[in-house]
């Protein structure tokens, strides 16, 4: 049987989402390698990465170069015949059709103003060149595949799907001390988790902080947020609104299971780690309704028009004010959370992959 190897590239980035979902699924295959139940495959990754904390699979330094230039060129020279697995949207072109990609959106053509112009030329290239390459493509949602496939001109048939997981969320005891220090009061303030990319669209917040406002609550914004979005509005928006900057996982656990709920506002988004997240610590779901989310949430979360973000502070009204609203989101929540794991995403992937190492 052909072996298997890993791009461990994301060992050496930041973590966002991409690197969380690359993190955990080699964390849950090298655990099910060790129930026999994964091959042992070697996770590849340029010199100086962080340690991958692997006891069943074997990670493995190659080559001398780093970032694009190490996936491109050294990566590729050390596969060795093994098949290899690309989990964070990029892969090498010279590995062809032995290899399976994760794109994880199709952002880069359906979003352009979300990044720079450098960036998505060179994933729209990538991308498209992979795809003709016969490499096996996946993402993580349905509605990633119908967006990918539209933009890379193949069948959507052809794109394998597995969801992320969320228990990630609850490995490390929660720091309760980061509500005092932004002197947050449990269930009074209504969290957000976001970038300020265009298409997060962390610019419909204004509203919402003056609704919250206007009930005593707050709104807390976790993450690299541009703080004048909240200082545009002026007003209640103004003094409503907290940036808290980024968190640790700790942090974040803590706010999540204080919130009286999470606000996300997006308009588009592959996967949407953050509702799954909260669902899965207890906090309610405050979304609008689009890109992959709703298949993330079902009816476990309040729905609202991002076009409209009078829509936003309706739900959050309803949410502060009505009998029993919050506590049926909750249990809602944690239930539809339960089917979501990282095992389940390692199996799946794996499932995915078996024909490339038959």
């Amino acid at each position: 049987m052909t072996g298997l190897a890993i791009n461990g590239r994301y060992l050496t980035q930041g973590m966002t989402g991409v690197q969380r979902f690359a993190t955990e699924i080699v964390a849950a295959a090298d655990t099910l390698a060790g129930a026999g139940a994964w091959p042992v495959a070697r996770v590849l990754h340029p010199p100086g990465a962080r340690d991958a904390g692997l006891r069943h699979l074997r990670a493995e330094a190659v080559g001398t170069r780093g970032g694009q230039a190490w996936e491109q060129l050294d990566l590729p020279r050390a596969l060795a015949g093994d098949v290899l697995v690309n989990l964070g949207n990029t892969a090498p072109l010279l590995a062809g059709a032995r290899q399976a990609v994760v794109i994880h959106d199709a952002g880069a053509f359906d979003t352009p103003e979300s990044y720079s112009f450098a960036f998505r030329t060179w994933y729209r290239l990538l991308q498209r060149r992979l795809a003709r390459s016969g490499a096996r493509l996946l993402t993580v949602s349905a509605f990633s595949r119908t967006r990918i496939a539209a933009a890379l001109g193949v069948d959507p048939a052809a794109i394998g799907v597995l969801p992320e997981g969320g228990e990630h969320v609850l490995r490390i005891p929660a720091d309760a001390a980061v509500l005092g220090r932004h002197r947050l009061e449990p269930g009074r303030f209504a969290l957000v988790v976001g970038n300020p990319a265009a298409h997060k669209n962390l610019a419909a917040l204004g509203a919402a902080a003056e609704a919250l406002g206007r009930q005593g609550l707050t709104l807390a914004v976790a993450g690299a947020a541009d703080p004048a979005v909240f200082r545009a509005g002026g007003g209640v928006a103004a003094d409503a609104a907290r940036v808290l900057g980024r968190v640790s996982d700790a942090e974040l656990r803590a706010l999540y299971e204080a919130a009286l709920c999470l606000v996300f506002p997006s308009r588009y988004e592959g996967f949407g780690l953050p509702p799954l997240e909260a669902m899965t610590c207890g906090c309610p779901v405050v979304a609008a309704r689009a890109g992959a989310v709703p298949e993330v949430c079902g009816d476990a979360a309040l729905w609202f028009d991002p076009a409209e973000p009078a829509t936003l502070a309706e739900q959050l009204l309803r949410l502060a004010t009505e009998d029993g609203l919050r506590d049926g989101l909750r249990a809602a929540g944690l239930d539809r959370a339960r089917g979501f794991t990282w095992d389940r995403a390692a199996r799946e992937l794996l499932a995915l992959v078996q024909e490339r190492i038959a």
